[in-house]
């Protein structure tokens, strides 16, 4: 039986590190606190697809690794597989989890960020808001760079959130852009 972590804490876990980062370490330089967060991530993706793939036969191609972190890696992490899986065949992959549990519980107090601008406060608030969600979504990123880069695939990962708890994450094989 292999070691697992309660999700609840997990997630308390993930909500202190953007805290801190965000409001304390790097409270005017998000931009720093959104790489530090990310770089977490990274380095937990590539411990956990060391242990995920230990028994396991190096992948033969990229294809088959990003299947593997669909399927396998994210059912491990989410106890569910990516919903949706698009490639244009040229290096750049979206995936697609239509209720990312790590945002499903997400709340926003809309009554504290729109106070005192003359734009539309609904506009404000939600542009505060996605700003803040997204400092959420740079540790799974780091994770999922992290885990293929285990597997030698280096790539930038990136995350849309455009309705909540739905997200698109879009990796980049960087090898293949720079190869051409």
């Amino acid at each position: 039986m292999g070691r697992e972590v309660s999700e609840s804490c997990v997630e308390s876990l993930l909500t202190e590190i953007v805290s801190s980062y965000c409001n304390h370490f790097y409270a005017n330089k998000p931009e720093l606190a959104a790489r530090r967060i990310e770089a977490i991530g990274y380095q937990v993706g590539h411990q956990l697809s060391e242990r995920y793939t230990m028994d396991r036969p190096r992948f033969s191609d990229h294809l088959e690794a990003i299947k593997f972190i669909c399927k396998d890696f994210w059912s491990e992490l989410f106890k569910k597989q990516i919903d949706n899986l698009k490639t244009n065949h040229k290096g750049t992959f979206v995936l697609q989890d239509s209720r990312f549990r790590w945002l499903s519980h997400m709340s926003i107090d809309l009554s504290s960020e729109s106070s005192g601008s003359a734009q539309d406060p609904s506009t404000m608030a939600e542009s505060k808001a996605a700003q803040a969600t997204g400092m959420y979504l740079y540790f799974p990123c780091g994770i999922i760079r992290g885990a293929l880069s285990n597997l030698g695939i280096p790539c930038a990962v990136s995350a849309d959130i455009s309705s909540l708890p739905a997200c698109k994450l879009l990796l980049l094989n960087t090898l293949r852009c720079f190869s051409r």
